[in-house]
């Protein structure tokens, strides 16, 4: 009898605060929505991060015949200035590993990273290409060492860190992820606040129903628990379309960015991470909502 009461007083505060209700439900949704962004974001930068510090690299190119940098001076590198580049590099600390790419290998690497683009590749040549060592670092972020051991060599035209040229684009995506999260909680607590406004003019609206059910002894937790069950239901019902929008973000969204930045997708964020974060920002929605009706009921309702 008791629960049948209690969810009869639920539906009726649903349907006279419809629009209030439906205000908060995408209230929610869109604030949850948003915070579930933000961290797939920070999960997917970590899973990208940790991808690519495996394959960053200071790459030493070297001078070919007639190439146009400054430092080769239209000459190529010896084969014993290249056989001392490469011990000298090997002796550096914080290096890892030295690979050499002569020019063959260096034109097969161009046409596979470019072969969507036959104008380009046509237009290239094997002599184009330049012979390059391929360093790998113990530690990826301390490269400046290697690179100014290098610099300057006999035979090398320029050294490039691969760090450097990603290193932009994930400080935009670490600001993106930052700029989400702060819209985010912007928008939880806005919801916070409409969820406790029409908690309360609910509770207006059944001032009567609430007086005689004090007058007949009803407890306090019982004359609140249709208000928090109402803000429960339109956090549950936001979080459902809250999860909507995650999945279709990771469908449309996330899938393009790696297949666009890892290729192989070796760094993709899974489906549980998605669930995860899901079962986080619908647990997160609910809590704020029954948070705001329970406190919002003790102090306007004063039952």
């Amino acid at each position: 009898m008791r629960a049948n009461f209690i969810f009869s007083e639920v539906w009726i505060g649903l349907r006279r605060n419809l629009t209030m209700t439906i205000a908060v439900i995408i209230t929610v949704a869109v604030g949850m929505a948003m915070l579930g962004v933000g961290l797939m974001i920070n999960a997917q930068v970590g899973m990208m991060k940790g991808y690519w510090d495996d394959k960053i690299e200071v790459s030493v190119f070297l001078c070919s015949k007639g190439t146009a940098m400054p430092a080769c001076n239209g000459k190529a590198i010896t084969p014993v200035q290249r056989k001392a580049l490469e011990d000298h590099i090997r002796g550096t600390q914080g290096v890892k590993e030295v690979f050499f790419e002569d020019q063959a290998t260096a034109y097969a690497n161009f046409k596979e990273a470019y072969s969507a683009n036959k104008a380009l590749v046509d237009v290239a040549k094997v002599e184009d290409m330049p012979p390059s060592f391929r360093v790998k670092l113990v530690d990826p972020n301390n490269y400046q060492p290697v690179i100014q051991a290098v610099s300057g060599q006999p035979g090398v035209a320029q050294v490039m860190d691969h760090k450097q040229l990603i290193g932009k684009f994930f400080g935009m995506l670490d600001k993106l992820s930052f700029a989400a999260l702060a819209v985010a909680i912007t928008l939880v607590l806005a919801a916070a606040l409409l969820i406790g406004n029409t908690v309360r003019l609910s509770a207006f609206n059944r001032r009567r129903e609430t007086g005689i059910m004090r007058l007949v002894g009803a407890s306090n937790l019982y004359i609140q628990l249709p208000f928090v069950m109402e803000g429960t239901i339109a956090g549950l019902i936001g979080g459902v379309f809250a999860a909507v929008i995650l999945i279709v973000t990771k469908v449309f969204l996330f899938e393009e960015l790696v297949a666009y930045f890892a290729g192989n997708g070796t760094a993709q964020l899974g489906w549980n991470d998605v669930a995860q974060t899901i079962t986080i920002t619908m647990g997160i929605g609910v809590v704020i909502c029954v948070l705001a009706s329970f406190l919002t009921l003790r102090r306007y309702l004063r039952v």
